[in-house]
Formats: structure tokens, C-alpha cells, sequence
């Protein structure tokens, strides 16, 4: 009935974006196995599979709006139902698969194999327990190093209010919305290098709870865009933007652009017909999205 209020009707699930879920988790998993591999190149647009978790955070803003933005304008949303539904989805997960890594620690240890040190940091257990450990609380990475993303979801999580207050707000404003936010992403992107001595498209334990909020932000406005009505030739735009994002990331291109980019793709299959998604709303790749997190995580 929420939704209904909106502009025009959409449908509460959008399966091509549940499918570029596992396409963004692969980009990962690709970058992270890919040195482990017996071959002796790498494509650059590989190297770049760390971008993968740009995709899913600027996801994440664009699905939280579809699923809680009216709601939340219109002041009829439980923030404690919606943590609650937040932890419910991540939490599990997260606690398996840390205590799965304490597990692996220890009985190297006690076979005798020599592990990095950081991966039974046991000062970094209360951030991990807290989800904490990509706000600047955990000393190293430790554990379950890909989790430092959970740690940034939950803050965004936390934080959403303030996102949904302004998104509210410029909701009939979209096109502006999304200028601003790309603006703000840009900022944020130049100034953080010079200051922290990288990219931070690279920030995990350090500064990752910082990495989400342009993204996050760039998800909410974007999604303004798609509530006052789906974009036209949206296949075309997302077969484009697709594109363009892996010939950015092959030529090694400023990352932010990438980002941007990836912005352009969410809101193309964001606005496919689910009946005319083809392969990217296919049961197929609407299962592996649903387990992308799990990949992600193993």
C-alpha cells in the first residue's frame, strides 16, 4: 500500500538487480583468487575486482530506498524492525563464518603451520562481534578479512535516517539528487587520497565505514530517479553502462568513474520489466544473487 503512493506502481522485487548481486560478488571473488591461479597474466579489469564492492554498496542504497523510503518519509517505519531485519540478513552469516576462520587459526596452530599473525588478532574479536571492525576499532584486519564490508553495510544501516531524510526531501528533485550525490562522490573520492595515501576504493579495516557513504548515497538518489518512473530503453541503458564499466575498469580508469558507471547500470536493469529481464532475472541468476552474500563471504 506504501508503495502504491509513489508515483507510479512497481514491483517490490527486482530481479535483474538480484542477479547483478551475484555478478558484483564474482568480480570479487575473481580478484581475490586470480593470483592464486598457475597462469601468468591477469586482466586488468581483474585487478579491478575490489570495485565489485562499489556495486554492492551502491545497491544497497538503491534497494533500502525501494524497500523503506516511503515508509520512512512518511513515518510509518519501525527503525528497531528495521535493524532488526538488517541483523536478521547479515548477522548469522558473519558469526559463521568468523568463528569458521578462529576454527582454521587454531588448528593450523596446533598442526604445526605457521599462519599470518593477524588471523587470530585477538584484539580484533569485539570489533568483529560488533561489527565494528571498518570503523577504525579493530587494530588489523583479522578473522575474516571480506567481513570489513558487513562492517560498512551495518553502519549505513545505522546511519540510514539521515540518508532517507534528505533522499525525502529531493525526492521531486531526482535529476538534481543524483548530480548532487555524483558531485559529493567525486569530492569525497579526490580528497581522501592525497590525505590518507590511498585510493579509497581500497579502504577495508581503515576508513571502510567511510567507503560506503558515497556509494550508499549515490544508490539513494538514483533510486528517486526510478520511484518518479523507470527509465525508457532501460535494456539499451544497462547493455551501455555494462559495458562501459568493464572498458573503464580494462583501461584502468579513475575509479570513481567506474563507480558512476555501475551507477548508470544499477538503475538500467533497476528498471527492466521483470518479465523482460532475460538471463540477469532468470531463475538462474535470481538464485545465485540470492547466495551471493554467502559466496562473497566464503
Amino acid at each position: 500500500s506504501l508503495r502504491a503512493m509513489t508515483p507510479v506502481q512497481t514491483p517490490p522485487d527486482l530481479r535483474a538487480l538480484t542477479g547483478l548481486r551475484f555478478l558484483a560478488a564474482l568480480w570479487v571473488v575473481l580478484y581475490t583468487a586470480w593470483p592464486h591461479l598457475d597462469v601468468s597474466w591477469i586482466p586488468v579489469a581483474v585487478t579491478k575486482g575490489y570495485l565489485g564492492v562499489e556495486v554492492f554498496f551502491v545497491l544497497s542504497g538503491f534497494i533500502l530506498s525501494h524497500v523503506y523510503l516511503e515508509a520512512a518519509g512518511q513515518k510509518h517505519y519501525s527503525y528497531r524492525g528495521f535493524l532488526w531485519a538488517r541483523i536478521a540478513r547479515v548477522y548469522p552469516l558473519h558469526l559463521v563464518t568468523l568463528f569458521g576462520m578462529v576454527g582454521l587459526g587454531i588448528a593450523a596452530t596446533a598442526a604445526g603451520l605457521t599462519i599470518d599473525g593477524s588471523l587470530t588478532d585477538w584484539r580484533a574479536l569485539p570489533a568483529h562481534l560488533t561489527m565494528t571492525h571498518a570503523w577504525g576499532l579493530a587494530p588489523t584486519s583479522a578473522f575474516n578479512h571480506p567481513s570489513w564490508s558487513i562492517s560498512a553495510e551495518w553502519f549505513a544501516y545505522l546511519t540510514f535516517p539521515a540518508f532517507a531524510f534528505v533522499a525525502w526531501r529531493m525526492r521531486e528533485r531526482p535529476v538534481a539528487a543524483v548530480a548532487g550525490a555524483a558531485a559529493l562522490a567525486l569530492a569525497i573520492y579526490a580528497a581522501f587520497q592525497p590525505l590518507a595515501g590511498f585510493s579509497l576504493t581500497e579502504a577495508t579495516f581503515r576508513w571502510g565505514a567511510l567507503r560506503i557513504v558515497p556509494c550508499f548515497a549515490l544508490g539513494c538518489a538514483l533510486y528517486l530517479v526510478y520511484r518518479r518512473a523507470p527509465i525508457p530503453y532501460a535494456g539499451p541503458v544497462a547493455l551501455i553502462s555494462g559495458v562501459a564499466v568493464l572498458a573503464s575498469a580494462s583501461l584502468g580508469l579513475w575509479d570513481p568513474i567506474t563507480v558512476l558507471l555501475a551507477g548508470g547500470l544499477i538503475l538500467g536493469l533497476g528498471s527492466l520489466d521483470n518479465a523482460r529481464a532475460g538471463l540477469m532475472g532468470s531463475k538462474a541468476s535470481v538464485y545465485l544473487g540470492e547466495i551471493s552474500y554467502s559466496i562473497y563471504m566464503v
